[in-house]
Order: C-alpha cells, then structure tokens, then sequence
C-alpha cells in the first residue's frame, strides 16, 4: 500500500479514501449515484387542500428536492371535499376560473355553459401558483379547466378543437403554468377481462364511430376480435408449453394471429395516432407556447394499449410513464396481470397458472420474479422484481424516448384513486432507486391523495434534505402526528 501512495498528497488520499468508502457503503440512502433523482409533487383533487398553508408546505418540499409541480383536475368542490372510489369526483362541480367566450369562438367551438365559480378559493388558488412559481418551479396543469363544445355544422370528431380551446382558455387563466397534461392520451383498453368498465375484446361506440369516420373495414375488425377471442378460449398446455419458449413465431402461432386480427391491432394504433396529430395540428394554433404532457401505461403494455411510445413520443414535450405495480385495483402491473392469468384459466380449466403466467410472458414479455401461482403474488415484491422489472421498464421508456429530460416516471404506491392494494415505503425506495440507475431523472410523486410520512422520509432522504419529524414543523397531511393520541394531555415539565 505505501507504494501505491508514493507522490499522493493529501487531498488526492483523501479522495481516493472517500471514493472507496462511498463504493462500499450499502443499505439506505447510501451508496446513490452522484446526481440526485428531481421529484415533482401531484397536487391532486380536492384542490381545497393544498389552498391554505401552502407556503410552510412548499418551504418543506423544497428542502426535500422538489422542484416541479402538477396540479388537477382544476375543480373546486360544492360543500366538503370528500373521496370515493368510484372515481366520479361527484362534489368536484365548482370551475376555477371564468371562461373567456372569444377564445372558443378562435377555436370554431363554443364555450362551455353552467359555469358556477367560487372567487375566494379562485384568489387563493392564484395566491398558490404565483408562490410555486416565484421558487422557480415548473408548473403543468393536470387537464385544462374547461373543454370547447363541438358547434352545429362544426364538426370536431376528435375533440382536438375543443380540447385546445379549453388548453388556451385555462393557460390564459392560470399564466403560471408551462403546460397541460392529458392523461393516458390515445389509450385503448388492454384488460382482458372487463374490468375499469371496458375490456380489450371489444368495440366501443365512440371506436366504432371513429373507425367508420376514418374509413376503415369495422367488420374485419370484427372478425380478427372474435378469432382471437375463440383462441384464447381454445388453449391447451400442449399449445402453450411448445409455443411459449418460441419467441416470436412461437406467440403468433400460440395465439393462431391471422390477417384480420393484425388488422385490428394495427386499426388501434392508427386510430391513435390520427388522433394525436389532430391534437397536435391544434396545440400549433395556441397563442403562446405551452408544453404538451401524457401519462401512458408502463412501457410493457404500451403496445396493446396502442401507446407505443417509439411511434407517439414524438407528439408530446414530456412522457408521463405510470410506474404503476401494485396488486388488485386498476392499472398495477401486479393485478393486471393476475386478472389475465385468472381469465385465461378460467377460459382454460386444464391450463395450470404457471401456464398462464407463461402465455402472458409470450404477450407482453413480462416475467414477474419468484412468481409462478397467482397465492405467489400474495406474498408482496421481492428485491428482483425492481432490480429486473422495474429497471427495465423504465430503461425501456428513456430507450424509446432518446432524452432522459423527457421522461418523468408517475411514481404511485397507495390505494386511492386506484384501489390498489398499498404499497409500503420500502417499495418506494426500490422503484426509485431501480429507475434512478436505469437512467431516470425526475420523478412525479402521485400522493394516497395527501402525502404520508414515510413517503416524504424516503423521497427527501434521496432527493434532497432528509426531513426531520418535527410535529411542531412541517408534517405530511396523511400522518397523524404523535400528539394525536395523547387524548388531550400535554407532557409534563422536565
């Protein structure tokens, strides 16, 4: 060793000792690449909970790394803002700002009508965005606060006018934000069984009429759907243990895919595509530039749901991937893969479970880590499954994307609004983590509607300055603090 030290001064030792050190430190919050992950904060429905207090919350968050901000849907709630799962949003009736009619006239649609207003919360919502962006934080609107109707002898049968001159009015309103985002833009449905109310067998009145209005051959489509759906009624394990380690010849012999349902997977992703142009035909036409953002399925299923993102990134400023896993519920990975494998054995008694996982993997080439029966899923996430999966995953979306500056992973692990079963904070070190050595930038983080403390002690820790669990400071809203079951006493004198 003293050879190795020869000419080294001091501070050149002192480096090399840190490097090593820093290399071999393990566990949490050690050992994280230089640059840290960038986290942005949902500020999702009720509005009303973020409109007072707003600046100790934000002083808080920006001492934990956050430095950007979605906001929305841009509803104000009529009486108590409360929470269902349904996801309707019932109270949620009361717009944020009134309607300017000239700029849907701009747009050849008209403005929205039965507009109910509430000018105190209006003022405090201003009095919110103006603080975020004095910080210097961007700023993107989930959804606009309003939408264009469609005008007699107007057509708009993509909704792009109409979607547009909401965009113009809420960004005329509301000169705080870069942009607007559109969740899961151009999706179509890829639950097997019916399930979020659609299924992916299916045709839907408005698919139908956007086939026929685009010219396409609607009874072919027909036919590719019910050939299909007769063949995974019609598997056996001899089909499926010969054919699931073939690649891809192997899943289009698996799966008996004929001309007519290639036609209708390619239909699907035409229909989106159409659509995305005209949206972005009118996003040309705004008055000011305004940064363009969509929340698409995680890249493994990204295809089914016509959301390729090699074929649509282009259309956007900023991919929204849903870093969704959780069990049960809708849109995590966990679950929507057990429902598929539940319907394919249901469809196929003689098909075990391992067998279905292996169908799925053909499909979507998803291989969940120690998984074989759907009692494996029970059992929670082991550290594989983020070390492969979501690693993958996420490698796949910056891949796709060529620029890490696009990709901003929407990071969930709790119940609402998606019913899931709730993921602990743990899983969220790991998702992070797993998606940070992939390459991954920013994250947003998309709250069990208001932020707990574990999730904040996590995301501060890794992103910024750990938060210290002062009850008399900042304290995230879904934590109870410790004085609360005190049953009213104060600690005595010490």
């Amino acid at each position: 060793m003293t050879n190795n030290l020869v000419g080294m001064n001091r501070r050149g030792l002192m480096k090399t000792l840190a490097a090593g050190m820093g290399s071999a430190l393990q566990g949490f919050g050690q050992g994280a690449p230089q640059s840290r992950l960038v986290p942005w904060m949902y500020m999702i429905y009720p509005l009303e909970s973020w409109l007072t207090d707003y600046a100790r919350i934000l002083d808080a968050w920006a001492h934990g790394g956050v430095r950007g901000i979605v906001i929305g849907p841009l509803r104000f709630w009529d009486g108590t803002p409360s929470f269902d799962f349904t996801y309707r949003r019932a109270g949620a009736v009361i717009q944020t700002f009134e309607p300017d009619p000239a700029v849907y006239r701009r747009f050849d649609v008209d403005p929205p009508q039965g507009v109910r207003r509430d000018p105190a919360k209006e003022k405090q919502l201003q009095g919110l965005l103006d603080n975020i962006a004095k910080r210097g934080w961007e700023i993107m609107m989930f959804g606009p606060g309003h939408y264009g109707r469609a005008r007699a002898g107007s057509p708009d049968p993509t909704g792009a006018r109409a979607l547009a001159a909401g965009v113009e009015d809420t960004l005329r309103a509301f000169p705080q934000a870069a942009g607007v985002i559109i969740d899961g833009a151009g999706e179509h449905h890829y639950e097997l069984a019916f399930h979020h109310g659609g299924e992916l067998l299916e045709i839907r009145d408005h698919q139908r009429a956007a086939y026929q209005r685009l010219g396409f051959d609607v009874p072919r489509i027909e036919r590719g759907i019910e050939h299909l759906r007769r063949r995974l009624h019609s598997l056996t394990p001899s089909l499926v243990r010969f054919h699931t380690p073939g690649g891809m010849l192997g899943g289009l012999s698996l799966f008996d895919v004929n001309e007519d349902v290639l036609y209708w997977l390619r239909i699907r992703q035409e229909t989106t595509l159409s659509n995305l142009r005209a949206i972005r035909e009118q996003w040309a036409k705004l008055s000011r530039k305004a940064k363009l953002g969509t929340i698409p399925r995680s890249a493994a299923w990204s295809v089914l749901t016509s959301q390729d993102y090699q074929k649509t990134h282009s259309f956007f400023d900023y991919i929204y991937p849903k870093h969704y896993y959780w069990h049960r519920g809708f849109d995590g990975m966990y679950g929507t893969v057990a429902r598929w494998v539940e319907t394919l054995h249901k469809w196929n008694p003689s098909l075990t479970e391992e067998d279905c996982f292996g169908v799925v993997k053909v499909l979507f080439g998803l291989e969940l880590p120690g998984v074989r029966t759907l009692s494996d899923m029970e059992m929670g996430f082991p550290d594989e499954f983020f070390d492969k999966v979501v690693f993958s995953e996420t490698k796949r979306a910056l891949e796709a994307t060529g620029d890490p500056e696009k990709v901003i992973a929407w990071v969930s692990t709790g119940r609402n609004p998606h019913a899931g079963d709730p993921m602990p904070a743990r899983d969220l070190y790991r998702i992070l983590t797993a998606s940070h050595r992939a390459g991954l930038k920013k994250f947003i983080f998309h709250p069990d509607v208001n932020l707990g403390a574990a999730e904040w002690k996590v995301i501060s820790k890794l992103c910024g300055k750990e938060w210290v669990e002062d009850p008399d400071g900042y304290w995230p809203a879904d934590t109870p603090k410790p004085g609360t079951w005190n049953g009213g006493r104060t600690p005595p004198r010490r």
